[in-house]
């Protein structure tokens, strides 16, 4: 369970996140949406210790997260654009983070596996396409088992087999009670992927609900629907992508 408290984010005079309060549970999928300077890319990296609050608490399995990072072992994290050593290969990559979490032997290799990165080991980062990078980010975030996934963009810049091959591990993982974060400008994979919708606008959550429940508010049965008629009932301006 993640727990947000009247979390505040200040860069300078910008406010980055505005007095937010959250609880998300294990068993559930979260789509974290919202335009471009939202606060999505804040919120994720406060919750992983990345970026330190203004003011409020983080609670993660019960435990207040300042200070105290070895909660981060509990999340797996797909970040949008994954940068690694450029000289290093893709089995040196995997290697060197097995040892950093070396007290945890059993590992999940199904994504090593399906995406055939195993076929590649030897290939070196400067020389792997996007779509390949995005791979080896999968492959590493389900690694260890973790029962906290925080996944951003994690669709973009696979191809259409791979990404169903994604799509079907986060629901697999999802069934296994894990608590699932999804950041994505495509709604319709969160519609296919999430159980609940985090809509933030200007820092604030303006909706946070099932995504069932927004659907029958809206009288929509598409996500990108849905989600538009709320922004035009409530007079929120901007673009969302479908």
């Amino acid at each position: 369970m993640i727990v947000l408290k009247k979390v505040n984010k200040h860069f300078g005079k910008l406010l980055a996140l505005d007095q937010v309060d959250i609880t998300m549970d294990a068993g559930k999928s979260y789509a974290l949406i919202g335009p471009n300077g939202s606060g999505k890319t804040t919120l994720i990296k406060s919750i992983l210790g990345m970026v330190i609050p203004s003011s409020g608490e983080i609670i993660v399995d019960n435990e207040n997260i300042k200070n105290h990072w070895k909660y981060r072992d509990k999340i797996g994290y797909m970040p949008q654009i994954g940068r690694y050593p450029e000289n290093m290969r893709i089995g040196q990559i995997i290697d060197m983070m097995k040892n950093i979490r070396r007290n945890i032997k059993d590992t999940d290799e199904e994504l090593i596996q399906a995406f055939n990165l195993s076929k590649i080991l030897d290939k070196r980062m400067h020389a792997l396409s996007g779509g390949t990078r995005q791979k080896v980010s999968a492959a590493l975030a389900f690694l260890f088992h973790a029962p906290i996934l925080i996944l951003d963009e994690p669709t973009a810049g696979l191809d259409p087999v791979s990404v169903e091959i994604l799509k079907e591990k986060i629901l697999k993982e999802k069934d296994k009670g894990k608590l699932i974060m999804i950041s994505s400008h495509i709604l319709s994979d969160l519609d296919e992927l999430s159980t609940d919708i985090v809509y933030l606008f200007e820092g604030k959550i303006q909706y946070n609900n099932t995504i069932a429940n927004l659907k029958e508010e809206t009288q929509e049965e598409r996500l990108g629907k849905a989600m538009a008629a709320y922004i035009n009932q409530n007079a929120l301006q901007h673009t969302l992508q479908d």
